[in-house]
C-alpha cells in the first residue's frame, strides 16, 4: 500500500496538502484510508504522537544533562586515524578502538574496493538462503587458522555473536558462570539463555571456584569472561581459568573484542598472552576493532559447536550477511597479520612509553599492560571538563562515567594506537599535564 500511495503522490492524483485531522479520509482503490500515514509520509511534524509519553523521555534527558552525564557525539569530518578532524581542527584521537592502526590502512582499502568489484556491495540475504560467498567461508578458516580453532561463524557485530551463542547451547538444566565485568553483550546474551545464571567477583579466582562448586549439580557449567576488559584493561587468569575449568570439568569461553591481533607474542590474542591456546572452548570477538575497524563478529570454536550455532543461533539465521567488502578487507588484514608482528610491537611500545610517562606525571592509572589506559579521575563531571579542556589542546578523549562504569568510578579511557607516533605521544602527555594542574587534578 506504500508503494501505492508513495506514486499516487508523484503523479499528483493525491493532493499535496497534508489533512490535518484525524476524520479526513482518503479513498484509495476503494479503500479508507486515514489521514495519519499520509501526515507521516510527508515528512510533516507528528501532531499524533502521544505527548505525554514525549515528556517523560525529555524529562528523562533534562535530569541525564542535569547530572553532567550527558553523552555528546562529537562528529569526525576525515577518515579514522591518529590525527581526525573535528570541527574543522585536527586534533590527536587517544580514544578509538584502531589499535593496530588499520582503519584507513591502505592496504586495507584497497582489499575493501576490491571485494566491491568482485563480489558487489551487499548480499541482500542471510547465509542460509542466498547469502552464502566464498569470501565469507575463506574468512571463517582464516579466523579459525589464525586463533587456533576448528572453525568460525560469522555475524554481522560481535554484539550479535555473544547475543547469539548461548541459547542454541543451553538451557534449565546448565550454569553460566560470569565475571561481574564483561561485555554488555555478554550479560544481554545471558539474558536470552534459560539456564541458570552465577556471576563472580571481577577477576576473582576464588570466588569463581565458590561459583563452580554451587552449580555442581547442573549438566554444562561455562565459564565466560571478557579476555580484556574494556573499561580497566585488565586482562584475565586464562591460565587460572582453564585450571579451575579442568578441575570441575567445565566449559571455558571468551571475549576477545579487546585482544584479537595484538595481545600475545604473535597476536592471537588473551589466550596466547597467558599461554592456553588450545584449552579454550568458544571464543566471540570483533572485526570492528583491531581487526580493520569497520563492523562484523564471530564465534569460534570447535566444530560441532559452531555448526549448531549455524542451525540455531538467531541473530545468525535472521541477519543480513556481513557486507562483501568487509570480508575482503578483513582477509587482507588477517594475511597482514600472519606475516608479521610489526604493527603489535608498535603498540606494545607505544603502550609501555605512555603508561610509564603518565604514571612519572602523576596521574592515577590502573596498572596492567594493556593499551587501554584508565586515567582515574573519579568525578563525572571533572573527567567531562578534562575532556572538553584537553580538546582544547588537540587531543580527542572522552570522560567515562555512570553508568558505563560504576559510580564514583569516571576516568578518561585512553587507548594507543600502533599508528601513534613518538610526537603524537609527547604532545598527549604534555597536553594532561597542563590540563591535569588547572584543574587541580594533579599538584603544581
Amino acid at each position: 500500500m506504500l508503494q501505492e500511495v508513495m506514486e499516487l503522490r508523484e503523479t499528483r492524483i493525491l493532493p499535496d496538502k497534508t489533512p490535518k485531522t484525524t476524520g479526513e479520509i482518503f479513498r484509495l482503490n476503494n479503500r479508507a484510508l486515514p489521514a495519519a500515514p499520509f501526515h507521516y509520509f510527508c515528512g510533516s511534524k507528528n501532531e499524533y504522537m502521544n505527548q505525554v509519553f514525549v515528556q517523560r523521555i525529555g524529562k528523562e534527558l533534562e535530569e541525564i544533562r542535569t547530572a553532567g552525564l550527558f553523552k555528546t557525539e562529537r562528529i569526525i569530518t576525515s577518515e579514522q586515524g591518529p590525527e581526525i578532524v573535528v570541527n574543522g581542527k585536527t586534533v590527536l584521537n587517544f580514544c578509538a578502538n584502531n589499535y593496530l592502526g588499520l582503519s584507513s590502512h591502505p592496504a586495507v582499502s584497497k582489499a575493501a574496493h576490491k571485494a566491491i568489484d568482485t563480489h558487489g556491495y551487499g548480499m541482500s540475504s542471510v547465509r542460509f538462503i542466498c547469502g552464502t560467498q566464498d569470501i565469507h567461508k575463506e574468512l571463517e578458516q582464516k579466523i579459525a587458522r589464525f586463533l587456533g580453532t576448528e572453525d568460525t561463524i560469522l555475524y554481522a557485530a560481535a554484539f550479535d555473536a555473544n547475543g547469539g551463542v548461548f541459547e542454541p547451547l543451553f538451557n534449565e538444566q546448565d550454569a553460566i558462570i560470569s565475571d561481574a565485568l564483561n561485555h554488555a553483550s555478554i550479560i544481554d546474551g545471558v539474558r536470552l539463555c534459560k539456564a541458570q545464571r552465577y556471576r563472580y567477583e571481577h577477576n576473582n579466582m576464588q570466588d569463581l571456584e565458590t561459583k563452580l562448586k554451587e552449580s555442581a549439580a547442573c549438566r554444562n557449567r561455562i565459564i565466560v569472561t571478557d579476555g580484556s576488559f574494556s573499561m580497566d584493561g585488565t586482562i584475565a587468569q586464562l591460565d587460572k581459568i582453564c585450571d579451575l575449568a579442568d578441575a570441575y570439568d567445565a566449559i571455558v569461553m571468551i571475549d576477545e573484542c579487546h585482544s584479537s591481533g595484538f595481545l600475545g607474542k604473535t597476536g592471537r590474542g588473551t589466550h596466547e598472552y597467558r599461554g592456553v591456546m588450545g584449552r579454550i572452548d568458544i571464543i566471540t570477538g570483533t572485526l570492528g576493532k583491531a581487526l580493520g575497524g569497520a563492523s562484523g563478529g564471530f564465534t569460534s570454536g570447535n566444530a560441532a559447536i559452531i555448526e549448531i550455532l549455524r542451525q540455531r543461533s538467531r541473530p545468525y539465521l535472521f541477519s543480513n550477511t556481513l557486507a562483501p567488502s568487509i570480508a575482503g578487507a578483513s582477509i587482507a588484514v588477517l594475511d597482514m597479520l600472519s606475516e608479521t608482528t610489526e604493527l603489535r610491537d608498535r603498540l606494545e611500545h607505544n603502550t609501555r612509553y605512555f603508561r610509564e610517562k603518565m604514571t612519572a606525571a602523576g596521574f592515577d592509572i590502573k596498572p596492567g599492560d594493556h593499551p587501554i589506559v584508565p586515567i582515574m579521575l573519579y568525578d563525572a563531571v571533572v573527567a567531562q571538563n578534562f575532556a572538553a579542556a584537553l580538546l582544547e589542546e588537540g587531543v580527542y578523549v572522552i570522560g567515562f562515567f555512570f553508568p558505563v562504569v560504576a559510580k564514583g568510578q569516571a576516568r578518561i579511557r585512553v587507548q594507543l594506537s600502533a599508528a601513534h607516533k613518538q610526537e603524537h605521544l609527547d604532545k598527549a602527555i604534555a597536553a594532561f599535564t597542563k590540563v591535569g594542574k588547572e584543574l587541580k587534578v594533579l599538584s603544581s
